[in-house]
C-alpha cells in the first residue's frame, strides 16, 4: 500500500480571501515503512504573505519571489501522489488550498477529494484520544516523536514528523487514555511511579473508644434489621 503524507504552508489562513500555497511537502510511505522518496517545492504565490503567517513559517516575500508558480509544479506534484492514499493533518485546510490552486490552472479538473482516498490524521487522533489536544506538537509529545527541529513550521519537516506520528497513531495505543496527553508519553510511564523508598510513609490513625462504641452500636442496629446480619461482623468471624 502506498501512502503520501502531505503538508502545505500558505500566505494566510483563509483561501476565500485569496490566500495561496507557498510550500508543499510530501513524504512517501509504502507498506507502513517511510521511504527516502519525497516531493518538496517552494512556490511563488503571486501575492504578499501575511505577517501572521510569516511569523509561523518564516517564509518571506523576498525568498519566494524567484520560486516557480504553482502551475509549473502541478504536473510533477500530481505525478508524485498518483495511486496513493493521502495522509493529512486537518485535511480540510490543506485540501481547500490545493483544490483552489488546481481550479485556477484547470477549472474542470476532478477534485483531489474525489480522486484520492484521504485520511485526516487529526480526525483519527480525535477519535482515539477524545477530549485531548491533538495538534501535531501534542501528538509528538504523546508518542515520543522528536520534533526539536520544529522551531518554525515547514511543509516538508511537518510531513516527515507527521509520517512518524501517523504510523504510531494508526499502529496501536501508545498512551493511557485517562491521563492528559500533555503530561504523558508512553516512554515516561516508568518515571511516573515513585520508588518505594521515595514514597511518603502512611500515617495510621486508630479509632478512639467513643468511635468504637458508636461503630458497634451501628452494627447492632444492622444486626437487628437485617436477616443476614452485619456483613462486617460476618467477615470478621470468617477471618
Amino acid at each position: 500500500m502506498r501512502q503520501i503524507v502531505l503538508d502545505t504552508e500558505t500566505t494566510g489562513l483563509d483561501v476565500q480571501l485569496g490566500h495561496r500555497i507557498i510550500e508543499i511537502g510530501c513524504v512517501e510511505i509504502i507498506d507502513r515503512k517511510i521511504t527516502k522518496r519525497y516531493f518538496h517545492k517552494y512556490i511563488n504565490p503571486l501575492r504578499e504573505v501575511d505577517r501572521g503567517a510569516m511569523d509561523v513559517h518564516g517564509l518571506t516575500n523576498d525568498f519566494l519571489s524567484d520560486k516557480p508558480i504553482f502551475e509549473s509544479i502541478l504536473e510533477a506534484f500530481l505525478e508524485f501522489i498518483e495511486d496513493s492514499e493521502l495522509i493529512i493533518h486537518n485535511a480540510a485546510f490543506d485540501l481547500g488550498f490545493l483544490e483552489n490552486e488546481i481550479r485556477i490552472v484547470h477549472p474542470d479538473q476532478e477534485s483531489i477529494r474525489k480522486k484520492f482516498p484521504v485520511v485526516d490524521s487529526l480526525e483519527l487522533a480525535r477519535a482515539k484520544h477524545p477530549g485531548q489536544k491533538n495538534s501535531l506538537d501534542a501528538l509528538c509529545k504523546r508518542y515520543g516523536v522528536d520534533n526539536s527541529q520544529r522551531q518554525l513550521h515547514g511543509a516538508l519537516l511537518d510531513a516527515e514528523i507527521l509520517a512518524e506520528v501517523y504510523l504510531l497513531l494508526s499502529g496501536g495505543q501508545a498512551a493511557l487514555g485517562f491521563i492528559d496527553e500533555e503530561d504523558l508519553v508512553e516512554t515516561d510511564l516508568g518515571e511516573r511511579f515513585l520508588q518505594k523508598s521515595d514514597r511518603l510513609k502512611a500515617t495510621v490513625i486508630k479509632a478512639d473508644d467513643d468511635e468504637i462504641r458508636s461503630h458497634e452500636k451501628k452494627l447492632d442496629h444492622i444486626d437487628s434489621v437485617s436477616k443476614n446480619g452485619s456483613i462486617w461482623r460476618v467477615a470478621i468471624k470468617k477471618e
